[in-house]
């Protein structure tokens, strides 16, 4: 199946990269499954290549999470661009690096500050702007907004400035 390949070649790669930062760890594989409403564009598959941390000290643990997820990111950036690289499009997938839960924490975080920003703009009638998001972030925001009929979202500015900015859908 080439589906499995796509997620060994993750496995494999991210756990050569540690390998060569000094840790010896497993790393767990699993696709994600993805319900997408969107028929025109098919989803990417999606992996999850999760860096078992049982061997890691806290020290080494914060130190591949980084401040804010930031060396987290880096390594699923890393990974993304280097293991689509020369795969034909067909090939190609979508890689999410985890580490002792911090995405899935973030992940709540980061619904919980999309619903409160759709509860001010709804209230308030005004724009909402969502500061010190990665654009990974925002993407999840985007996609955790689309469902909200009445709002639409947006990001404004330039790296590393950009914000996402909810507001109310125009009526067209």
């Amino acid at each position: 199946m080439m589906t499995d390949s796509r997620m060994k070649r993750g496995q494999e790669w991210l756990k050569t990269l540690l390998q060569l930062s000094g840790l010896s760890v497993d790393i767990e594989g699993e696709k994600e499954t993805t319900l997408t409403q969107d028929e025109e564009s098919p989803e990417q598959d999606s992996y999850w290549l999760t860096i078992d941390e049982t061997n890691l000290s806290p020290e080494q643990i914060e130190i591949f999470t980084g401040p804010d997820g930031s060396v987290l990111d880096a390594i699923q950036y890393l990974a993304n661009s280097i293991l689509n690289l020369s795969q034909q499009q067909e090939e190609q997938a979508s890689y999410t690096v985890e580490l002792n839960g911090y995405r899935i924490k973030r992940y709540a975080e980061i619904r919980a500050i999309a619903e409160a920003a759709a509860d001010q703009v709804r209230s308030s009638g005004q724009e909402v702007e969502i500061k010190s998001l990665s654009s990974a972030e925002r993407r999840q925001v985007h996609t955790l907004l689309k469902e909200f009929g009445d709002l639409e979202t947006f990001s404004r500015g330039k790296e590393p400035h950009r914000h996402l900015v909810v507001r109310v859908a125009s009526m067209e």
